[in-house]
């Protein structure tokens, strides 16, 4: 066979190894192995694989004068650039011994076998050196051309006789130096295209969990019920394309949505058998019959189906599941989602445990606070409604009616949240006391835009600001000045700005104004500091208050207040 016919001969071969290895990798038993873990397991997987490759090399050669001109170094060569030293020799010791064991009478048995050996640990080491960068395309074809030539090299130095030996090289070096350095080039190219492919799977599974996290999270602040698991499975089923959501308790449907609504019912038992087996055994189970499922009813519409627990404390609560059906089938890129989302849920109703004691402090906080307006504010307040008794009996009437108004909110207060008009009745009783007090070195400019009035927000959070702009910003000024409110909505949030021309804050106050401090350490500024807290408490770091402020000039506070429905108070 003359060259340029043995040449197109081992790249035709080289076509088919490169496509037959690539078809592997990509099979989802092959894909599930993680072969960035050094493992012995994968190890062994990868000595396996590239061994039997450079088999198969060794068929899809041609034979020439009682030797093979094979293919036997790409896949060696591939194996150690990708696994290392160990990876490497293995291969090479299935690939060598391979080719010993089939013809060990042979001239040139010993010296393919010990090259092929020698080419798989020297790429090897060559990975340990380089690290990455030895899947670099033009390390594994030089590297490839110099094991191919020392494998040239050998068979001239053990294989007898002498001129059967020349006559050989002579024929194939050149076609087996040029396929196996372009088989190992494609190889490399093959096995990194994969790792980003898998690598892209992997951000998008990441995103995906966290895009729908990032939807769902905040409506499991109050637990796992009927509300909070109807959001998930809507935020789920926009997002992923599966054909139904559902998500249980240990007994009933909580929340279904999408395909077999019909006899999938919120409030309800669950009817199917694999719901029950997962909340007993705590394993999540991708189901792929349609009879595995156990749904009593015959015309349901699922073929296939993902369970998975939500566990809190380490005690199943329910399960998330994702439904396939004919037209919308489910993979187990979808069975990793469902898991990475039940680990974030199960997170969130721990933590719900922990909110639920904040809130009891935070309420304890608002006591704190109660406790440093009323007696002070309640004296202040008594004495002006006494100084009116004689001279304006029906003012003194009026001013009875906004303390006790203002008392009797103040008293309700620490019950969480409250409407905006609620709380700003409060402030107007506060007011109106105040400017019987101080009479026109009180001036208030009152800005709510309307519709406001029924937006939920924390009790006693602008109350606070307003009396310290009063005894802090504007007493301080003999001639008094202006305090203002202004209250907007911007789509679904509130904003709050609260401002007066007062006195200001002085700076060493205002660089311990909003450190976060145990109730028994805070000296100054307990309304504001508290009201702050709060806020980055129920609603994050993003809602928390900005304070501006400059020393003879005032002071202005602004914050905003997401609208969530369900923190609107129960009317009783």
């Amino acid at each position: 066979m003359s060259i340029v016919a043995l040449l197109t001969f081992l790249l035709k071969q080289v076509a088919l190894l490169v496509a037959g290895a690539f078809v592997i990798l990509t099979l989802s038993p092959v894909q599930d192995i993680n072969f960035s873990r050094a493992s012995l397991s994968n190890r062994l997987f990868l000595i396996i694989f590239f061994g039997i490759l450079g088999i198969l090399g060794t068929y899809g050669g041609n034979e020439i004068f009682n030797s093979f001109a094979n293919l036997r170094a790409m896949a060696v060569v591939t194996a150690g650039l990708f696994g290392g030293p160990v990876v490497g020799l293995g291969a090479g010791l299935v690939a060598g011994g391979h080719r010993f064991l089939i013809d060990p009478w042979g001239f040139s048995a010993l010296s393919c076998a010990l090259a092929t050996i020698l080419e798989g640990l020297a790429a090897g080491l060559m990975r340990r050196w380089l690290k990455e960068r030895a899947m670099d395309w033009t390390v594994a074809f030089f590297l490839t051309i110099l094991g191919e030539t020392m494998h040239m090299g050998l068979v001239l130095l053990l294989s007898q006789p002498f001129e059967e030996a020349l006559a050989l090289v002579q024929v194939i070096m050149l076609p087996m130096l040029i396929g196996n350095g372009l088989g190992t080039v494609l190889f490399v190219h093959v096995i990194k295209s994969i790792q980003a492919l898998r690598e892209r799977k992997a951000s998008d599974h990441t995103q995906k969990i966290f895009e729908i996290a990032n939807s769902t999270v905040s409506h499991l602040r109050f637990g796992l019920n009927e509300d909070s698991a109807k959001a998930m499975c809507n935020s789920i089923l926009e997002r992923l394309p599966v054909a139904a959501v559902s998500v249980t308790d240990a007994n009933l449907v909580l929340a279904h949505v999408g395909e077999g609504s019909d006899h999938h019912l919120p409030g309800e038992p669950f009817v199917t058998k694999a719901t029950a087996q997962v909340i007993v055994t705590g394993e999540p189970i991708f189901l792929k019959e349609q009879s595995l499922i156990g749904c009593s009813d015959r015309h349901c519409p699922f073929t296939s189906a993902i369970i998975v627990p939500l566990k809190k404390n380490d005690h199943i609560v329910g399960t998330l599941k994702f439904y396939g059906s004919a037209k919308q089938e489910l993979n187990s890129f979808l069975f990793e989602i469902a898991k990475g989302l039940t680990d974030l849920f199960s997170i969130q109703l721990e933590l719900q445990d922990i909110q639920i004691k904040d809130r009891l402090l935070a309420h304890a906080e608002i006591r704190h606070l109660q406790a440093q307006i009323n007696p002070h504010f309640l004296f202040n307040s008594l004495n002006t409604i006494a100084s009116f008794c004689r001279t304006a009996p029906d003012r003194a009437r009026e001013l009875i009616l906004d303390l006790s108004f203002y008392m009797r909110k103040n008293l309700d207060s620490s019950k969480g949240f409250v409407r905006l008009a609620d709380e700003l009745d409060q402030v107007n009783s506060y007011l109106a006391i105040e400017k019987a007090r101080f009479g026109e070195r009180i001036k208030v400019q009152m800005d709510v835009e309307k519709g406001c009035e029924d937006w939920p927000i924390p009790s006693l959070i602008i109350q606070p600001l307003i009396e310290n702009a009063v005894k802090h910003g504007l007493r301080m000024k003999a001639e008094g000045g202006t305090l203002g409110l202004k209250i907007s909505r911007q789509d679904t949030t509130l904003s709050v700005v609260v401002y007066d021309d007062g006195v200001g804050i002085p700076k060493d106050v205002m660089s311990s104004l909003l450190e976060k401090k145990p109730l028994e350490a805070q000296q100054g500024g307990v309304g504001l500091r508290n009201s702050n807290l709060r806020l980055e408490h129920i609603y994050g770091q993003d809602h928390a208050m900005d304070i501006s402020s400059q020393t003879h000039a005032g002071t202005r506070i602004q914050f905003s207040i997401p609208y969530r429905e369900e923190l609107l108070p129960k009317v009783s």
